[in-house]
């Protein structure tokens, strides 16, 4: 794998600060573990037929405290169930970005939301941490993600991360 698989190009959707993990999936779907499944549920308290609009490669884009509440696995399987490449907040909660790494969704912490509207063209770059709105002509400096967090989305998440290990020993 190449690190092109850590740069993506999509439409944007945009949310603002606060994004909790029942928005994200309501609690009545977390007997649901397939991530399609749990997908058809994504957004829908917040933004009704959310699903219906993504296409796979779009870009998740929020403000302050995405993915705060609950330290389910659910609310990330969920958006990458949709086919959303990457998500970029402001800040994230520390359990909602750790369990996104550790499915496999990458996640960058740059503060884009408010320079950005639904449908815009954004470019992500994970290793370098830069965020572009290249319709708008703007770039933003965003975290990159640290090394060891490449390689567990490199491997398609920790499972995959940890089965190389064991492989490798």
């Amino acid at each position: 794998m190449t690190d092109h698989q850590f740069q993506f190009q999509g439409r944007a959707f945009v949310f603002g600060d606060d994004i909790d993990t029942d928005a994200i999936i309501h609690a009545s779907y977390l007997n649901l573990t397939d991530e399609k499944e749990l997908a058809a549920h994504c957004l829908a308290e917040i933004s009704p037929g959310f699903v219906s609009r993504v296409s796979e490669g779009d870009i998740l884009v929020a403000g302050d405290n995405f993915g705060c509440g609950s330290s389910r696995e659910h609310a990330p399987l969920a958006i990458k169930g949709c086919g959303i490449a990457c998500v970029v907040a402001k800040s994230f909660s520390r359990l909602f970005y750790r369990n996104a790494i550790n499915i496999g969704l990458p996640v960058i912490t740059a503060d884009v939301a408010s320079f950005t509207e639904e449908g815009d063209a954004i470019l992500i770059d994970c290793i370098t941490g830069k965020v572009g709105l290249p319709g708008k002509g703007r770039d933003f400096a965003g975290a990159p993600l640290p090394d060891f967090m490449l390689e567990i989305l490199r491997c398609g998440g920790l499972t995959g991360y940890l089965e190389t290990i064991l492989k490798n020993k």
